[in-house]
């Protein structure tokens, strides 16, 4: 179980060590291979074969191949994190899930590379090169690999039904041009060629390498002449669709959210909120899909990699567009243009809309979760705090209160302050939240458990939080008792113990 934990997290967890290191052997593997076949390019024709720099290429070629398929064995469908399936259903969700990663855009680019093991494809091995210029490190304020196959993602069924549609002309126009002229033209000996003729006449290239001889072969030609110039209209509709809702950002999400799990939903936006979110970038995992519901249209400020859905998160109906019966959290922000007393108000709303389209769900028997949506609330009056917690909030951030506490600590201890912001901020040592490791199971006293988390983790025990009352405990004395079921709260500059669940 550690080793194939230990592989997912190589290709699947980018916050982890061992993905960094297996991405950097990929890295030096693609410059190698690329490389390689550029000093291939220099040796004469015949000796390529022969030549030892072919022998390294097709390892290295044979090490991208294995490299897909771990990833894709890897790979685990979120869907079996969040609900209760039966055996037979979680088998399903595996193969189709597996399926569908497999065929993303970004996965069959790197599959296309590996057809280089053939010698005449060798010049495919460039494409993993795509692999270096579409990681975010590259592009300091956007995405725009990403954000191009979230577009061709997004709209899969125009493209589905545009490339089935090309099919049928083809196999038809094919089909038929072989049975009229297959016997006696000396171009089309074979199916294949009567296949190769459709589609030079579809696309309008007009090669002229095959002519139709025949009357009726001519009205073929006519008609695959007139439905290709049909098809090419419709490709040029549908990619200039999907670009310019690319370039703009303003697409309705309904559709697209299709495959959306266990992602991150926040209720409402405003000018302040763009922190919130590089936060959550820097806090999230990479693989974290983030979506903001709120009204109107598309701040040009939000980044590239959230979604955004004009919708009222106060309405149970427009709930479905963001798919909230399969995220794992939302967060809801309090608006900052009106009265703190109103604003509160619209928060509490949207928390008890939350909580009543979900019960909704499980009263009809629409889902059945193992872990409930957790929900996080801001509000800007301390009296509404309770009050957020009745409507269904799990945690309540009070963020006017927090923020006058940090200047009144600043004023009387100055310096205070800064460091509490700190500790509050992704990037430095940080707050987290965790269970007992496996290493220190028949460690049962605070002090002995704080001094091996300081030894074997390089974490500083701080204290005990109950999941059951959410109580919390700072600093008990040495010989206090840890419960199994306890959380740990400790300070360390990453999440170096397993998150409660």
């Amino acid at each position: 179980m550690r080793l194939l934990a230990l592989i997912h997290a190589a290709f699947h967890r980018p916050e982890t060590t061992v993905y960094r290191w297996v991405n950097g052997l990929v890295w030096l593997l693609i410059f190698l291979s690329v490389g390689l076949f550029a000093v291939q390019l220099g040796l004469d024709v015949v000796r390529i074969e022969d030549s030892a720099l072919a022998l390294v290429d097709d390892v290295i070629l044979v090490a991208f191949a294995v490299e897909i398929v771990l990833r894709v064995l890897s790979y685990v469908p979120r869907e079996l994190h969040i609900f209760e399936l039966s055996e037979p259903a979680r088998l399903r969700i595996h193969l189709n899930g597996r399926l569908r990663f497999l065929l993303s855009p970004l996965i069959l680019v790197d599959l296309f590379t590996v057809l280089a093991l053939v010698p005449e494809l060798r010049g495919l091995r460039a494409l993993r090169l795509l692999r270096l210029v579409r990681t975010a490190d590259l592009f300091r304020y956007s995405r725009p690999f990403a954000r191009i196959a979230r577009g061709f993602h997004e709209n899969r069924l125009p493209f589905l039904f545009a490339f089935s549609l090309l099919g049928v002309e083809v196999l038809l126009g094919g089909l038929s041009i072989w049975l009229v002229e297959g016997g006696a033209h000396p171009d089309i000996q074979t199916l294949g060629d009567g296949f190769w003729w459709a589609l030079v006449t579809i696309t309008t290239v007009g090669f002229g390498d095959i002519t139709p001889l025949t009357e009726l072969g001519r009205i073929i030609g006519a008609v695959v002449m007139i439905g290709g110039m049909f098809t090419l209209a419709l490709f040029a509709g549908i990619v200039g669709h999907v670009f310019l809702n690319i370039l703009i950002s303003l697409r309705e999400e309904q559709y697209r959210m299709a495959d959306y799990l266990d992602h991150v939903v926040i209720c409402g936006y405003n000018a302040g909120a763009r922190a919130l979110l590089d936060q959550l970038l820097r806090e999230l995992p990479k693989t974290t899909t983030m979506v903001v519901i709120a009204e109107g249209e598309r701040d040009p400020a939000v980044p590239p990699e959230v979604a955004w859905v004009s919708g009222d998160p106060t309405k149970e109906a427009e709930l479905d567009k963001v798919r909230l019966s399969h995220a794992a959290l939302a967060i809801v922000v309090a608006p900052r243009m009106v009265p703190p007393q109103q604003a509160d108000a619209t928060t509490l709303l949207i928390v008890f809309t939350l909580r009543r389209y979900l019960r909704g769900l499980v009263a009809a028997g629409a889902t059945k979760r193992k872990k409930p949506l957790w929900i996080v609330a801001e509000v800007l009056d301390e009296e509404n705090v309770e009050h957020a917690r009745t409507a269904g909030a799990d945690e309540v951030i009070e963020s006017t209160t927090i923020a006058f506490s940090l200047l009144a600590h600043a004023a009387a201890m100055p310096g205070s302050a800064a460091i509490l912001g700190r500790v509050a901020t992704a990037g430095a040592l940080n707050l987290y939240l965790g269970v007992r490791p496996a290493g220190a199971a028949e460690v049962t006293r605070f002090g002995e458990l704080a001094r091996y988390l300081k030894a074997h983790h390089d974490a500083l025990l701080i204290g005990l939080h109950d999941p059951d009352t959410h109580a919390d405990t700072f600093n008990p004395p040495d010989e206090h008792v840890v419960p199994g079921r306890m959380a740990l709260i400790y300070l360390a500059v990453d999440a170096v113990l397993p998150a409660p669940s």
